[in-house]
C-alpha cells in the first residue's frame, strides 16, 4: 500500500509555500512577501549548494530550433533565393540591363576600394577652402584605376561640405578633359570666363596674362570665389605644348591666385620631369599615386556593379578568373568589365545558335511539340542561363590573346593532354621527367576521359613537335623513353589556355 506524504515533510511543505505564495500575488489575506532585491537574490544564489536543473527540450524541439535544421536551412536558402531571382538572357530588356551595368561608361553609384586616395584629395581641397589658399595636386596612376571617377565624387563632395560650413562659400569648378581643347591656350580663356563671365578680353592682352594680372592684384581676393579647376589627361598637353601645362601650374604660385588645381595624368613622374621651376619655387605639387587594382580589388568592384541586378548573371568561379588574369595582366578596370560585357556576349550568342539547332526536331529525328519547345524556352536551365568560367575564359582569350595561347589552343587533342599531363605531374615539385614516365601520366588521364592513348612510338613523335614548337624542351638520348622532358613555357597560360574544355578543367583543377 503506497504510503501517504506526512504534513511534517518536506515536500508537503513546500507545496504550502508555493500555495502562500500564489494567495499573496493574488490579494488573499496571508502576508505579501517582502520584495526581493537583485542584490539579494544574488547572494541567496551563492550560499544553496543546489542550483535550479535546466529544462530540456524535447529531441524534435532541439532538432527545429537548431540553425541546421532542414526546416531552419530551406527557409533561409528561400530567403536568399527570393533575393535574387532566376535570370533570363532570352528577355531583351534583361540583356540590356545586364550590359548596362557592366558598361565602361556606366558609373557606378559609389566608388569602392579607393577611399584613402579620395580622403587624401578631399582634406587637401577642404584645407584650400578654409584657408583661402591657392594649391596644386597632381593625380597619377595607371589606366583605369579610378582617378576621373574619383575625382568627379571629390568635386561633388568639396561643394556639399563648403554649403554646410558657415561664413564658407562653394567654389567654383571648372572641370575639362584637355584632350576636347581645340587649342591648348583655350584652358586659360575657360578659368577667364568663370572669374569674368560677362568680360570679353580685349587688345593684345591674352587670356594667360589677364589672369596673371588678376592674380597680383589684391582686390581679386577679397572679390571672388575659390576656384576648383580639375583637369584630367594632362599628358595631352606634355606632347602639345609643355609651355602652357608649365603656366597652368604657375597660376597657383602667385600671391593672390584663387585657384585649386588638380591636374590628372597617366605619367607618374611628370611633376620631377616637366615642372623643375615649380620645384625650385617650393610650389612642387603635392602627388597622389593611385595604383593597379589588385584581385580582390576588382572582384570587390565587379560584385558592386551586379547588385543593381535582381538576378545572378555570373558565376562567382567566372568572376574570379576575371579578376584574376585581369590583375596579373595590368589591373585596369575598364578592361575587366569589357571582358564580362564579351562573356555574356558570348553567352547569349551561345543561346541563340542553341535554339536555332534545336529548332522542332530533336536530336534523333523525332518531332518536338511546339509547346515542349516553347516549354524550354521560358523555363530555361539556371546553370545553362549564367556566365560560366568557360565563357569567361573565352572573353580574356579575345581580350589578352598571346601567341602561346593560340598556339596550345590549335594543337590536335592528344598534344593537348600531353600538356595537360605535363602540367599535372610537374605541380609536385619537379622540374623534369622522363618521356616514359611522362607517358605513364598521359594514360591515366586518357583512361580517366575513356579516350584511346596513342602508343609510345607516336607519344614520343608528338613530344618531339610540342619541342620542335618551343612548348617543351627535350633532353639527347638513345632511348626515346630516356629523353628528358622539360616545359618551357608557363602553366599558368596552358591551364588559362585550355580551361574551356570541360576534360582539360577537371584534370588541372
Amino acid at each position: 500500500m503506497p504510503a501517504i506524504a506526512d504534513r511534517s515533510s518536506s515536500p508537503f511543505k513546500a507545496m504550502l509555500a508555493a500555495k502562500s505564495c500564489e494567495l499573496a500575488g493574488s490579494g488573499g489575506c496571508c502576508t505579501p512577501q517582502k520584495r526581493r532585491l537583485r542584490s539579494d537574490t544574488a547572494a541567496a544564489a551563492k550560499e544553496s549548494p543546489v542550483s535550479t536543473p535546466m529544462k530540456l527540450k524535447s529531441p524534435r524541439r532541439r532538432l527545429d530550433s537548431s540553425p541546421s535544421s532542414p526546416a531552419n536551412r530551406i527557409n533561409k536558402d528561400s530567403s536568399e533565393k527570393t533575393l535574387k531571382k532566376c535570370w533570363n538572357p532570352r528577355d531583351v530588356e534583361q540583356m540590356r540591363a545586364v550590359k548596362e551595368a557592366v558598361h565602361v561608361s556606366t558609373a557606378p553609384s559609389t566608388v569602392v576600394c579607393r577611399e584613402d586616395e579620395q580622403k587624401r584629395v578631399l582634406d587637401f581641397c577642404k584645407a584650400c577652402v578654409q584657408q583661402e589658399k591657392a594649391g596644386s595636386l597632381y593625380v597619377c596612376g595607371c589606366p583605369g584605376t579610378g582617378k576621373s571617377l574619383s575625382m568627379e565624387l571629390v568635386k561633388q563632395q568639396v561643394t556639399d561640405w563648403a554649403k554646410m560650413q558657415e561664413g564658407l562659400q562653394p567654389p567654383e569648378v571648372l572641370a575639362m578633359n584637355c584632350t576636347s581643347l581645340a587649342n591648348t591656350s583655350v584652358i586659360f580663356s575657360k578659368i577667364l570666363g568663370m572669374h569674368q563671365p560677362k568680360k570679353k578680353s580685349t587688345g593684345s592682352t591674352s587670356p594667360l596674362q589677364h589672369l596673371q594680372n588678376l592674380y597680383s592684384n589684391k582686390q581679386a581676393q577679397s572679390s571672388s570665389k575659390m576656384m576648383l579647376i580639375i583637369a584630367d589627361e594632362l599628358d595631352y598637353l606634355i606632347t602639345r605644348d609643355r609651355a602652357v601645362l608649365h603656366d597652368l601650374f604657375m597660376l597657383t604660385t602667385f600671391t593672390f591666385s584663387r585657384c585649386i588645381l588638380i591636374g590628372i595624368a597617366n605619367s607618374i613622374d611628370l611633376a620631377d620631369r616637366f615642372l623643375p621651376r615649380l620645384r625650385s619655387l617650393n610650389c612642387k605639387p603635392m602627388v597622389v599615386t593611385f595604383r593597379a587594382y589588385s584581385k580582390d580589388q576588382i572582384l570587390s568592384i565587379l560584385q558592386e556593379r551586379l547588385l543593381v541586378l535582381p538576378y545572378i548573371v555570373f558565376h562567382q568561379q567566372a568572376l574570379e578568373l576575371c579578376a584574376r588574369k585581369v590583375a596579373a595582366a595590368s589591373g585596369d578596370m575598364r578592361k575587366a568589365l569589357s571582358v564580362c560585357r564579351s562573356a555574356v556576349e558570348i553567352l547569349e550568342a551561345e543561346l541563340r545558335e542553341s535554339a536555332s539547332n534545336t529548332g522542332l526536331t530533336s536530336a534523333e529525328g523525332d518531332f518536338v511539340s511546339p509547346g515542349t519547345a516553347l516549354a524550354h524556352e521560358v523555363f530555361p536551365s539556371q546553370e545553362n542561363n549564367t556566365v560560366r568560367i568557360d565563357h569567361m575564359a573565352l572573353a580574356l582569350s579575345k581580350t589578352f590573346r598571346s601567341p602561346i595561347v593560340d598556339t596550345i589552343q590549335s594543337l590536335p587533342q592528344h598534344q593537348q593532354i600531353i600538356l595537360c599531363s605535363a602540367v599535372k605531374y610537374f605541380r609536385g615539385g619537379k622540374k623534369d621527367t622522363t618521356v616514359g614516365e611522362l607517358n605513364k601520366s598521359y594514360i591515366d588521364i586518357c583512361k580517366s576521359a575513356l579516350i584511346p592513348p596513342v602508343g609510345i612510338l607516336e607519344f614520343s613523335s608528338m613530344c618531339r613537335v610540342l619541342n620542335d614548337q618551343g612548348l617543351f624542351k627535350l633532353g639527347q638520348s638513345r632511348d626515346d623513353k630516356f629523353k628528358r622532358v622539360t616545359l618551357k613555357v608557363d602553366e599558368a597560360d596552358i591551364s588559362f589556355a585550355l580551361q574551356g574544355v570541360r576534360l582539360f578543367r577537371n584534370c588541372l583543377q
